[in-house]
């Protein structure tokens, strides 16, 4: 691989950034006397607050957002389940994450590191108020409780977007189980294998050594050093894939995973006989907007810093989703002869999925592009191929999350290109301690996209059979057909949402 994919090709990925307090990304060996030792760099308040909004932003996005889109959409009796189900996973994955969730996404994990991390954080062993975490400028960096809380929002909300899937017919006990084991052995190792990687002053001052040796033993030194720097990083960041907020990590992880749970749970009682029209379109429409909202922290926050990248990607996540809501309203009313509300908003989750592994790569004209074809391509996916095909995704999880976030992963390799209005991908290596765009080919760029993809949906499709499974084999995964026509609020929770 070339030495500009396994360095760069992170750079604004959703929080690529890797801690700098890792003793063997630290310590870069020198070749000659070293020179007096440089202040250690310290967090910008502003950076700090930015990324500490961004963090509740993306909270927002499960706990209301996701609940309240998911909640309206389900039949009235099912309402309370789904708020429930969705507000446990919020609670359990908090719980998980800082137990043993941060270490095995962004520690080094030895023998096993391409795939996952190691447990030397566990309990957040050894981080504290001082420590700090780097972003995506050579010397700039935020504390790492900050960068703990942000990557933590994004644990939450993609095994919660997986229940959509199966929505009023999974036993909340299987839930429970089946979530803590998926964010464990799917989600966990795909944060590491895309978003772990070195940081740019590691591979800054690997490089720096390399340049700066005189002879060849010195160089042969150097180079290993960085060659160690290089191969300190999760498979899929070592392929080059790129992946700003989390298009395989998020949205084609949980997609594929809710496909894969419709498919095994089977259909729910009269689909396709009986009319499953959502409850409350008011509420999925305050969901919807909520999560909109909190998208800007969940594509422009994973910038980790204030600045003009993290504009662009604020931009780029505005006009993506009206395009997409525009090009679901406009197919819909053409093909079906009326414009719906339900159309519109499922066109604007569809650009938000899209646009987040390529918020902080693409150009706007680029993003609008982008919308108006995940819009497009999505609306298809619900509605025809849905229908001939004859699955139950309850809430369509598989055909927005998975199918736009496919599009999305695979355009991010098309439109960083800089001659398309892209950034291009930085190289931190070719002029280390400044930001050097590197050389582009898309040919390059899209195959190591399309990798990507491929592995997330055998990994995340494989794995999460296995685990569906093993639980429908332990305590089972469905409710009775009794416990599904009174609905899963009285037969699980024993209350219901609402009391007239």
């Amino acid at each position: 691989m070339k030495l500009r994919n396994a360095l760069a090709l992170g750079m604004g990925g959703a929080a690529l950034a890797l801690l700098m307090v890792e003793p063997s990304l630290a310590q870069t060996p020198t070749v000659e006397a070293a020179p007096a030792a440089a202040a250690a760099p310290v967090p910008n308040k502003g950076d700090t607050a930015w990324m500490l909004v961004s963090s509740a932003l993306v909270l927002m996005m499960t706990v209301p957002g996701l609940a309240l889109f998911y909640g309206g959409l389900v039949r009235t009796k099912n309402m309370l389940s789904v708020l429930t189900q969705v507000f446990a996973i919020t609670c359990l994955v908090v719980l998980l994450w800082v137990f043993y969730g941060y270490s095995l996404a962004f520690t080094n994990g030895g023998a096993l590191n391409d795939y996952v991390g190691g447990f030397s954080k566990a309990f957040l062993k050894g981080v504290d108020a001082n420590s700090v975490v780097a972003t995506f400028s050579n010397g700039v960096v935020i504390p790492e409780y900050v960068y703990i809380c942000f990557q933590m929002t994004f644990a939450i909300i993609t095994p919660a977007l997986i229940v959509g899937a199966f929505a009023e017919r999974m036993k909340f006990s299987a839930l429970v189980v089946f979530m803590i084991l998926w964010v464990t052995l799917i989600y966990f190792p795909m944060a590491h294998m895309v978003w772990y990687w070195g940081g740019p002053d590691a591979v800054g001052n690997a490089a720096k050594a390399l340049a700066a040796a005189t002879d060849d033993a010195s160089k042969a030194t150097a180079q290993a050093a960085l060659d160690a720097v290089n191969a300190d990083a999760g498979l899929l960041f070592k392929w080059g894939a790129l992946d700003f907020a989390g298009g395989t990590v998020v949205h084609i992880n949980a997609g594929i995973a809710g496909f894969v749970g419709c498919l095994m749970l089977g259909k729910r009682i009269g689909y396709g006989r009986d009319l499953l029209a959502p409850h409350s379109l008011t509420m999925t429409t305050i969901g919807a907007s909520l999560l909109w909202v909190g998208w800007f922290g969940f594509n422009a926050g994973s910038n980790l810093e204030a600045n003009g990248t993290a504009a662009l990607t604020m931009l780029n996540t505005f006009v993506a989703t009206a395009a997409a809501a525009v090009s679901w309203l406009f197919v819909e009313w053409l093909l079906k002869g009326k414009p719906s509300l339900l159309g519109m908003l499922s066109g604007a989750i569809a650009g938000l999925v899209a646009i987040t592994p390529a918020s902080g790569f693409s150009g706007p004209m680029g993003a609008i592009v982008l919308g108006l074809v995940a819009g497009a391509v999505c609306f298809i996916m619900c509605s025809t191929v849905k229908n001939a095909i004859g699955y139950d995704d309850s809430l369509d999880v598989f055909g927005v999350h998975c199918i736009g976030g496919i599009i999305g992963a695979l355009a991010t390799g098309i439109l960083v290109s800089p001659a398309l209005g892209g950034v291009g991908i930085p190289d931190y290596a070719s002029k280390p301690g400044e930001l050097a765009v590197g050389a582009y080919d898309m040919a390059t760029a899209v195959l190591a996209q399309a990798k990507a993809v491929g592995f997330t949906i055998l990994w995340s499709g494989i794995g999460s059979a296995i685990l569906y499974k093993l639980v429908d084999l332990t305590i089972g995964l469905r409710v009775t057909q009794d416990e599904e026509r009174e609905g899963l609020d009285i037969a699980d929770h024993g209350e219901r949402a609402y009391n007239y």
